[in-house]
């Protein structure tokens, strides 16, 4: 299984989880064989600086994720992710690595969309 992460720096499974999907400035790229990490990978967001709905998901499928952790996540991303099959999981906190160790433990299921996204509207459109 892989997981990406959302996170603030490139400091692997060290770095602190961002808050939000699509402002994240890296990803950390997690790959799981029987519930133990094997690899771990930093990618810096290439669209953090600005992106269409649909972009960050189609570069987190690029790089084949089954699951995407994020401490939050718009609603537009949830329905997208949900579309191309990738598990979307939002609530995440402390170091990448505590993410991890939470998803596949059970701690982190499903993803709500977070206030930010409603209060923009960004939900007033279909993925």
């Amino acid at each position: 299984m892989k997981i990406a992460i959302t996170a603030e720096t490139d400091a692997g499974l060290d770095a602190r989880v961002a808050g939000h999907f699509g402002q994240a400035p890296h990803f950390v790229l997690v790959d799981v064989v029987d519930g133990l990490i094997t690899t771990a990978d930093t990618l810096a967001n290439p669209l953090q600086a600005g992106h269409q709905p649909g972009e960050v998901p189609a570069f987190i499928r690029s790089h084949g994720a089954d699951v995407m952790v994020s401490g939050g996540m718009g609603v537009r991303a949830i329905r997208i992710f949900e579309h191309v099959g990738i598990t979307a999981a939002t609530g995440a906190a402390g170091t990448v690595g505590q993410a991890v160790t939470d998803y596949l433990a059970g701690r982190l299921t499903g993803a709500s969309p977070c206030a930010d996204s409603l209060a923009h509207h960004h939900d007033s459109s279909p993925a």
